[in-house]
């Protein structure tokens, strides 16, 4: 399973390769508008039917570059489960005293791994251009194929039929210990719903340039690979409550300062310097804030399906992430904070927009009785009177697939 994985996000960059130049000349003749001699060549590559027709020598189509970054992500995300799968079925062997340690170490690793890629791909795009990002998109994964020959997997072991493991994973979403946390995830996570317009914000009033973004994004991983490792040496024995209380409030202070930067208020700062620190210290707190979800879910696994339980589990999660984004979008239209209106200086929309996101955010706070204060009480939950309730877990089902649908 992760073979196949990595060997389609490799392939996928390989055809990407293969099928279209990425050299930083032919993206700049592409970019300047000087296509005129490349028309012919794209219509017949967006057109071709086989290999034998397909035109070589030109940056790729829109529709080429879409289809390859889907192979590459579905290919990335096949690897991902089977990874998680493992975590999630070693961490249920820790010792009580030390669980959550795992995983926190297992995420601060990947984390790190995302704030070392963060700068580098830039430097590398910058100097060499996107020829030179895609070859690595395609060589690290399979660099790691030769890897997965050293995993220790037991073979020949009995393995319940997919009627019995989807009869195991229906009784176990059933459980008060699965639906009431799992609900509170997917409405807290449903609830963070972001600025749209911020980064447009940012460009046309604040003038931030390419490498400014490019630096907040550096910090965001940064800060986020630090909220990690916060968590596991300072916050990892404070109940869940208290985490996502604590941290629902800073978020919400930050997220208010926001309104302060469009008002041109920063106290001696530059406007670089005061939206750095805001929009980094908030995937700070999101570091501290991914942890306790992710720990809980390995708890809510069933032995013998943790890969199958722990993807549902994230899949509702990040679900949920995903429509909180389409309301982000919708909310566009409240108020008019498109690009002409900030040429003009008019941010009263902006501000609006800011204070509407930051209270429906900051309103996660209100469901957080839903959360087990600690792993005893998601323990406790299975004894419930209404545990094993059929309602909650057709409720689980029906928001997990509606959101992805």
């Amino acid at each position: 399973y992760m073979l196949l994985g990595w060997f389609v996000t490799s392939l996928s960059m390989l055809a990407l390769l293969f099928f279209s130049d990425l050299s930083k000349e032919a993206m700049e003749r592409n970019n300047s508008g000087d296509i005129e001699d490349y028309a012919d060549q794209r219509v017949q590559f967006a057109n071709a039917k086989d290999l034998s027709t397909t035109s070589f020598g030109t940056p790729p189509t829109i529709p080429f570059l879409s289809f390859s970054l889907l192979l590459f992500g579905t290919g990335f995300w096949l690897a991902d489960v089977m990874g998680d799968s493992i975590v999630a079925e070693k961490a249920k062997l820790e010792p009580e005293f030390s669980r959550g340690h795992l995983q926190s170490t297992c995420y601060a690793c990947r984390f790190f791994g995302l704030m070392i890629a963060a700068p580098c791909s830039t430097v590398i795009y910058s100097t060499y251009g996107p020829k030179a990002v895609v070859v690595l998109m395609a060589a690290l994964p399979a660099s790691i194929v030769p890897l997965i020959y050293g995993l220790k997997e037991t073979k020949n072991v009995p393995v319940a039929s997919t009627n019995e493991q989807c009869a195991e994973i229906y009784q176990t979403v059933c459980s008060r210990a699965v639906w009431q946390p799992m609900g509170f995830v997917y409405l807290y996570n449903v609830l963070q719903v972001g600025n749209a317009a911020w980064k447009q914000f940012l460009k046309t009033v604040l003038g931030f340039t390419s490498n400014q973004l490019n630096a907040l994004l550096i910090a965001a991983y940064v800060l986020l690979w630090l909220g990690i490792m916060a968590y596991k040496k300072f916050f990892i024995n404070w109940s869940w409550r208290s985490v996502y209380i604590t941290t629902t409030l800073l978020n919400g202070i930050f997220s208010a300062l926001q309104i302060l930067l469009i008002k041109g208020i920063t106290f001696g700062l530059s406007p670089f310097i005061f939206a750095l620190g805001d929009d980094a210290f908030a995937d700070f707190i999101g570091g501290i804030q991914f942890l306790p979800t992710t720990i809980m879910m390995v708890h809510l696994c069933p032995s013998g399906s943790e890969g199958a339980s722990y993807a549902m589990f994230t899949t509702m999660s990040n679900s949920a992430y995903t429509l909180a984004s389409a309301f982000s979008t919708l909310l566009l239209g409240v108020w008019d904070v498109s690009k002409e209106v900030m040429e003009r200086g008019e941010l009263t929309g902006m501000v609006n927009l800011t204070a509407l996101t930051t209270c429906i955010q900051v309103s996660g706070v209100l469901f957080v009785g839903l959360l087990p204060r600690t792993k005893d009480d998601l323990s406790n939950l299975h004894a419930d009177p209404m545990s094993g309730s059929k309602i909650g877990g057709v409720f689980f089902f029906f928001f997990t697939f509606f959101s992805v649908f």
